[in-house]
């Protein structure tokens, strides 16, 4: 009674912290950096005001390598971890299966998470800073790393669940748009790759274990550490976090081409029984490092990026009523994410809201914005900056954005000051260069013949 007592104590308190129960340091801390002897990239920000610690380690090993015949197998593997750890008998420690792993992270009163999204293989860590807590959250966050049991039971179990959720997916509007799309941007890039009920049938545990005996490599590993530890205290925890990782030297992972812009426009129209239909318009966009990366944020919280404040918004929705909402973005990453201008309509007014957007598209690649709606987007983004790190969990994403996308180390310090500094001119000569309104891939899913 008492154990489990105190375990729902520590979890009610990590629960209260992330929610914002607890205060957060709301000022931009300094992040210190180093490497460690077995080549990991260790990047700290020491946060006093909680009783917590965030890890976030990142190794490049995400679904753009995963297999040509395997989409998906990264993800999918990540997400098994959690399906149960092998016994280490030399220490007297027995296996653990879901259950028993779920719990022991419940006793804990910490939360550990593995993904995989196109760039990298993601592991997160939750803990109370209480240093017996802590090292006994990292032993078994060691273990779930490393040592992963991928029983088969399980993945045949989960494997129908995925199939069924991804089937009844496709039988959606959305779904089949933002697919075609995909493909229709990225082309035989992976990022343009996409997980299939197939796939998904012809994936095996034999699959997933080959695939962690390639992504673990100590040598690899980008370690994002935010809470109360100093520098000490973390090396100490990252050591004991990767001790089970193999440790032989790394060799130079194969080079991923970059994405190929697109030479023509494209449009596809797929007929679909639907109350709304689908709109899509984009094409390649923006690696993250990108120099004009500010110009563009701010260019497209104009655009179609601010809400009830965009010009798409104003144009589509408050003007002609052809859609509640329209947005645009872009998705900047190790490669040129795909921006993208999507609403729903009306199938019968599908082709008069695509031709609203290709209008106000054109107008904002060629002209730019006005000083006033710079000005304003200014104040709304630096206004809303401090929302971006009011928390340990915020402040982690930003420092692993640093760190996996190798940004200078004052770059949040840096963000309000970037943003002043971007003049009209900067956002007309940003969008000119990076978007080819005349060049794009357009998808309409489910509108009126």
């Amino acid at each position: 009674m008492l154990k489990s007592f105190v375990c729902r104590g520590r979890a009610l308190l990590l629960l209260a912290i992330g929610l914002g129960a607890l205060p957060a340091a709301h000022a931009v801390l300094p992040i210190v950096h180093w490497q460690q002897p077995g080549g990991a990239r260790v990047y700290l920000v020491e946060n006093h005001n909680l009783p917590m610690v965030d890890v976030q380690i990142d190794v490049d090993a995400g679904t753009r390598r995963d297999p040509a015949n395997r989409p998906g197998l990264a993800a999918v593997a990540a997400a098994q971890l959690s399906s149960g750890v092998r016994a280490r008998t030399q220490e007297g420690l027995a296996a653990l299966d879901e259950n028993q792993l779920g719990e022991a992270w419940a006793d804990l009163g910490a939360s550990f998470a593995a993904t995989a999204t196109a760039d990298r293989l993601s592991f997160s860590l939750r803990s109370l800073s209480e240093a017996g807590l802590l090292a006994q959250a990292a032993r078994l966050a060691a273990r779930q790393m490393a040592e992963p049991s991928y029983p088969d039971d399980v993945w045949q179990r989960d494997r129908d669940k995925m199939i069924a959720a991804l089937r009844e997916s496709l039988s959606r509007a959305a779904t089949v748009a933002q697919r075609r799309f995909t493909t229709a941007v990225y082309g035989n890039h992976p990022y343009g790759a996409q997980t299939s009920p197939e796939s998904l049938q012809h994936m095996t545990v034999s699959d997933m274990q080959r695939w962690h005996a390639g992504a673990l490599r100590t040598c690899r590993a980008v370690v994002s550490v935010v809470g109360d530890l100093d520098r000490a205290q973390a090396d100490r925890l990252v050591t004991q976090l990767l001790a089970l990782w193999p440790q032989q030297p790394c060799e130079a992972l194969p080079d991923v081409a970059n994405v190929l812009p697109l030479q023509t426009a494209e449009e596809i129209r797929v007929p679909f029984q639907a109350a709304q239909a689908q709109v899509l318009v984009g094409q390649p966009g923006i690696r993250r490092d990108d120099p004009d990366y500010f110009a563009l944020v701010l260019g497209n919280h104009i655009l179609g990026g601010g809400g009830f404040t965009s010009r798409l918004t104003a144009e589509v929705r408050e003007k002609r009523g052809l859609s509640y909402s329209v947005y645009s973005h872009f998705s900047p990453a190790l490669h040129e994410g795909a921006f993208t201008v999507g609403l729903q309509t009306r199938p019968d007014q599908a082709q008069q809201a695509l031709t609203v957007v290709r209008d106000v598209l054109r107008t904002f690649v060629e002209q730019g914005p006005t000083a006033q709606e710079l000005q304003a987007a200014k104040d709304n983004l630096i206004g809303g900056f401090a929302l971006r790190i009011d928390s340990n969990r915020k402040l982690l994403e930003n420092v692993a954005m640093v760190a996996w996308n190798g940004l200078p180390l004052d770059y949040l310090a840096q963000w309000t000051q970037q943003m002043r500094q971007v003049s009209v001119a900067d956002v007309q000569r940003a969008f000119a260069r990076v978007l080819q309104p005349a060049r794009m891939v357009t998808v309409v899913v489910g509108a009126a013949p």
